[in-house]
């Protein structure tokens, strides 16, 4: 008789735990660009948006500075006094003027010294950053110089003046005086940054294209011309639009030039910003200078697409030929 031993059957173990699931890297991959600039966004929608929202918010009231929290429905009849207003006006005129005193020079100078350094010189560096010099000096204390240098009686201009048998100016109270003095502040402040912004765009066209044109006899002002200018045209564009922003938004060099807000006894030199801030903070009309600031706003959006508009005309013409 035979026994066959079987050897006892072990007891099924429990379905181990299985371990959760990693989040997908596809998913990760795609959210952690939004994740970077997700800081940004916050900041402009807390100190940008909301500012400006708000402030289209409140040029519909009338709201004094005393009382902020008294607030009455207006309407457009903030904006509808602004229409009304001669002072609005002349503000306008004068910011257009300064605005165009200043950039035209300012651009053309910047293209000159930008296509000087742009030469093999003994110290450009020390040139270049020469150029910034006046860009890093404070609003302030270039004002402060440029105004005793256009001092009526002492001034060092006046002086000059007097040498060539020029008598002289009141720079401060005349109204082409005063807008000259200005923009001369401003223009002495953006020549050299904008200079270097040229100079980038330069040394960024191929130099095969001036070898090719010295080749065919061109001279270097042909070759400013028709190969730098050319290759110039979205830098140009860009410190068109900059500039104008810039002019449009024009404040602290006309009220530290005189220390006036009204821009002068007869407002002569006051731009859109002093009188936003006369309104604001010198008449206590938060609401008419809310109605401000979104009128400078509109016009800077208008003036930008205008700019653009031009440029683009003027490369669509200059592709056809």
């Amino acid at each position: 008789m035979t026994l066959t031993a079987t050897a006892p059957v072990p007891p099924a173990r429990p379905p181990a735990a299985q371990a959760p699931a990693a989040p997908p890297r596809r998913l990760l991959a795609r959210l952690s660009p939004y994740a970077c600039i997700a800081p940004f966004f916050a900041l402009f929608a807390a100190f940008g948006l909301f500012p400006l929202l708000y402030t289209a918010y409140v040029s519909l009231y009338r709201v004094e500075l005393q009382t902020p929290g008294e607030m009455a429905w207006r309407g457009l009849d903030n904006y509808t006094a602004l229409l009304r207003d001669d002072f609005f006006w002349t503000a306008l005129r004068n910011t257009f003027t300064i605005g165009v005193v200043s950039t035209v020079p300012q651009l053309l100078m910047a293209l000159g010294l930008a296509h000087l350094l742009n030469y093999k010189l003994r110290g450009r560096t020390f040139f270049r950053v020469t150029m910034l010099l006046p860009y890093a000096t404070s609003v302030a204390a270039a004002t402060l110089v440029f105004a005793q240098l256009f001092g009526r009686d002492f001034g060092l201009v006046n002086w000059v003046l007097g040498l060539a048998g020029i008598g002289p100016v009141d720079w401060q109270s005349g109204t082409v005086a005063s807008q000259i003095a200005v923009s001369t502040i401003v223009t002495w402040r953006w020549t050299g940054y904008n200079a270097l912004i040229y100079l980038a765009g330069m040394q960024s066209i191929p130099g095969e294209l001036y070898e090719a044109a010295e080749l065919d006899g061109a001279s270097r002002w042909r070759q400013f011309l028709h190969v730098t200018l050319p290759g110039l045209r979205p830098t140009v564009l860009f410190t068109i639009v900059v500039s104008t922003i810039g002019a449009t938004q024009l404040f602290g060099e006309p009220l530290l030039f005189e220390g006036s807000i009204s821009g002068g006894i007869s407002h002569q030199y006051q731009t859109l910003g002093l009188y936003m801030y006369e309104q604001g903070w010198g008449y206590f009309h938060l609401g008419r200078a809310a109605a401000i600031a979104w009128v400078t706003f509109v016009l800077i959006v208008l003036l930008v697409l205008l700019n653009t508009a031009l440029a683009r005309r003027r490369s669509r013409k200059g592709t056809r030929r």
